[in-house]
Parts: C-alpha cells; structure tokens; sequence
C-alpha cells in the first residue's frame, strides 16, 4: 500500500510499477496535477491571463510574461528603439531619406537596372554621407544594386555615370 503524494489517499501499486519509479499517485488527475509546477500571470501587454510553466518562470530575463509571441514582440518593439537598440548607430530613421525622394517626386525605380519593385528598393547616399540628405546625393537602387555599388568600382563608376 503506497500513499498519494499529491492527495495522501492510500492506494495498492504493483510491486513492478514501483521498481520503475511509477506507482507515486493515485490517479491520472493527481499525476497531470504534479506535472504543473507553474501559476498564473498576467501578461505585460494586453494582460489576459496566462498559465506560464515553472521553467519559463525561472528563466525570464526581463521579469515580464507575456500570452503569444506577438504580444512579446509588441513590447520588445516599444522598448528597444533608437539609443536602446544594440544595433543603433545614431542618426536619422532610413524612412527619412524616402520620404525626401518622395516629396521630390522622384521615380520609384532602380537607377542602374530600372526595377520598380518597392519591396527592394533602397535609398542610396551618392557621397557616402549620411548626413547629407540633399536631394542631388540621394538615389533608388534595389539592394542588389547597391551592394555591388559599394563593393565593386566598375559598378560605381557606371553609376556615377549615370546620375551625374
């Protein structure tokens, strides 16, 4: 007769079962109770409540639960932007020099190839400064483009050639 460890009610196991470490609860309710070692949390976005297990407890770097993975990126999204991002160089958001390029109505195209998928377009400092956002020294090239006009000078003197 072996005794629950979860409702301390006595039960008979089978000498077997407790050779190979079963034979510890009761019932399948008071097995599937012992496997949930963790509580309940609000989530830090939307804040529906949310069943998070005891490891995930445990190993939370920030402290914050959160319900799915999109309300994760929601707050990460919030929290690491400008200086707060690793990877944050200073200066100006790349929307800024589309925006520029728009409002001069330039043509959303390729100026080496000619695509006009906007998905692959990237705006291009002719002078290599950043912090120069004149119209003249900006230009569309698709990102295949603009590696090789930064990586091979053949291509970035048929550039020049072309915007000059």
């Amino acid at each position: 007769m072996i005794k629950c460890k979860i409702c301390g009610k006595i039960f008979k196991a089978k000498n077997f079962q407790i050779k190979m470490g079963w034979g510890k609860y009761c019932s399948k309710e008071c097995h599937y109770l012992s496997m949930k070692s963790g509580s309940y949390v609000k989530c830090e976005t939307c804040g529906k409540s949310t069943y998070i297990h005891l490891t995930r407890l445990n190993h939370s770097k920030s402290g914050k639960y959160f319900c799915s993975k999109s309300c994760q990126t929601i707050w990460r999204n919030s929290q690491y932007i400008g200086p707060k991002h690793k990877l944050w160089k200073g200066g100006v958001s790349s929307d800024f020099y589309r925006d520029v390029l728009e409002r001069k109505k330039t043509d959303k195209k390729c100026k080496l190839c000619g695509i006009e998928d906007n998905r692959v377009l990237a705006v291009h400092h002719i002078d290599y400064d950043h912090s120069n956002n004149k119209i003249d020294n900006l230009a569309y090239l698709c990102h295949n483009c603009h590696q090789l006009v930064h990586l091979d000078k053949k291509e970035n003197l048929k550039f020049l050639s072309i915007v000059c």
